[in-house]
């Protein structure tokens, strides 16, 4: 999972490029990146490691232009190397940047079909090059001096028939505008808003609300599935649908993990959406555990899963306490590479408020169960915090199947759920009772009446179903080969020499 963003402004657009990745840094801790474009040329920095720490003055100083792009990136497909940090660059034709958040699913057919019919070269095996080379090889073919949004738009109508999967894309053409654009199923988010200004209309578009609003635009719409949007160099805006057969898809997971509580996305809110996911397991709690049960507190797994908790704690009359303080210097452990770190900076991560386990039956409640590795470190930590039972909640349901749209849950053997049922996770990870929501209730929790042509989702790693097709038994079994906690240690232990990770005007080549 990724967080993009562009910006179409009036006035220089770096510290606004810099503020909304730091509102999307959630998203993606492993990488960040920055392109703007001043007079024709290009200004990137990009490296790995959190905004704060990619981004210092003196590169701030030299991300000149009112146009730019920007991204946070935890590796999915490829490596953790700082040579596939984003945004992407390709200098034919025009110049063009990319900034992608999503997986395609045919990138290897793709790549092979650039080499040898397209003759393209790509320096690393991240499936966003490969979708920019697409766009940029469909692009020059216009053969257009000045492309306009006719051109650009007719780009990415092919840029969907050949390219599979999920995706959201912003991207910046040098000189001729900004565009972004949505596979056509909607699985990843993009958002766009605007803001008046004295020097005129200014534009941007984001993977959440919250990186819109936090900068003081106000949020226009949600781009449809299979819908682009372009921002020409005068600040012209335009509009049109891209895909031949466009369906409402998205991504469910969006809603239980990894966007912000107080975002809106596709007309919904995050936070009500989750006030529902626990008002719903809080009810299958009473129906499958009877009025008698024997919770006298429910505790958070902070931070995702607290709206949840405090709405199933409210709804089943049970005190709702925050038993666990987090350090907020520990990134979050799910989107950590690594079984090992990810295990070690659990306890770095949360410390158990003792007062309120002791003696005490509680119910602990995280947003999903991925692995299982930590729930069993949590639930360890709340015995020997002095808890009689601890009982375990899932606001989602159970995580069976690998995720191909960028999310990286894991080889499908890595998946504690996968072939296992209730009670032998429950033994598995140490808890005295486990619970996990049904997935029609997670579908009920999210969907909303204000948008009513919103009726289904992407619920891939919960059931299986791919809905942007080509994925067979075959796929997943190369995909867990690759996604396996080895490959990567095999993979990311090589060293990359590049100069992408440095301060660069790509037009000079020339180090900051």
């Amino acid at each position: 999972m990724c967080g993009v963003v562009g910006i179409a402004g009036k006035s220089p657009v770096n510290q606004m490029l810099f503020d909304a990745l730091t509102m999307l840094q959630h998203r993606g801790q492993d990488a960040a990146g920055i392109v703007t474009c001043h007079e024709g040329r290009l200004f990137l920095r990009k490296d790995n490691g959190m905004v704060r720490d990619v981004f210092h003055t003196r590169h701030m100083r030299a991300l000149l232009g009112n146009y730019g792009i920007g991204h946070v990136r935890y590796p999915t497909a490829g490596s953790s190397s700082s040579a596939e940090a984003q945004p992407f660059y390709v200098n034919s034709p025009y110049g063009i940047t990319l900034a992608h958040n999503g997986n395609l699913t045919n990138a290897e057919e793709i790549h092979d079909d650039l080499f040898k019919t397209d003759l393209r070269h790509m320096n690393t095996d991240s499936d966003s090059e490969v979708l920019l080379n697409v766009f940029a090889h469909e692009l020059q073919k216009r053969g257009k001096l000045n492309p306009t949004a006719e051109d650009v738009f007719h780009v990415v109508s092919r840029v969907h028939e050949r390219c599979k999967g999920g995706y959201a894309v912003v991207a910046m053409i040098t000189g001729h505008g900004l565009v972004g654009f949505r596979d056509p199923n909607g699985i990843r988010p993009l958002i766009y808003g605007s803001r008046e200004t004295e020097a005129g209309k200014e534009y941007i578009l984001a993977s959440e609300s919250v990186a819109i609003t936090a900068l003081g635009f106000k949020v226009e719409r949600d781009v449809a599935p299979g819908e682009a949007v372009f921002i020409d160099s005068k600040g012209n805006l335009f509009t049109h649908q891209c895909a031949a057969n466009p369906e409402y898809r998205p991504c469910i997971f969006e809603y239980v993990y990894f966007a912000r509580p107080d975002a809106t996305i596709d007309g919904i809110s995050v936070y009500k959406a989750r006030l529902k996911m626990g008002e719903k397991l809080a009810q299958k709690i009473l129906r499958e555990w009877s009025d008698e049960h024997d919770i006298d507190v429910v505790i958070p797994i902070p931070d995702t899963s607290r709206t949840s908790a405090l709405e199933l704690a409210n709804t089943l009359g049970v005190k709702f306490r925050e038993g666990f303080m987090k350090n907020r210097y520990i990134g979050r452990t799910f989107i950590m590479p690594g079984q090992q770190q990810r295990k070690k900076s659990v306890r770095q991560k949360l410390n158990p408020v003792e007062l309120e386990f002791q003696d005490k039956n509680v119910l602990l409640v995280d947003d999903s169960i991925v692995r299982g590795t930590t729930c069993n470190e949590i639930i360890q930590m709340a015995r020997d915090a002095g808890a009689k039972k601890v009982f375990f909640a899932s606001a989602a349901p159970m995580v069976k199947y690998p995720n191909v749209y960028g999310i990286d849950m894991p080889a499908k053997s890595e998946l504690i759920a996968s072939g296992r049922s209730v009670e032998e996770i429950r033994e598995i990870i140490g808890a005295d009772r486990l619970i996990f929501q049904d997935l029609e209730d997670l579908k009920g929790a999210v969907r909303t009446s204000k948008v009513p042509a919103l009726q289904e989702f992407d619920c891939s790693v919960f059931d299986g179903v791919y809905v942007a097709g080509g994925i067979n038994a075959e796929y997943l079994d190369d995909l867990q080969q690759k996604r396996s906690e080895s490959a990567k240690k095999s993979k990311d232990g090589y060293i990359d020499v590049n100069i992408d990770a440095a301060s660069v005007d790509l037009t000079g080549l020339k180090e900051e």
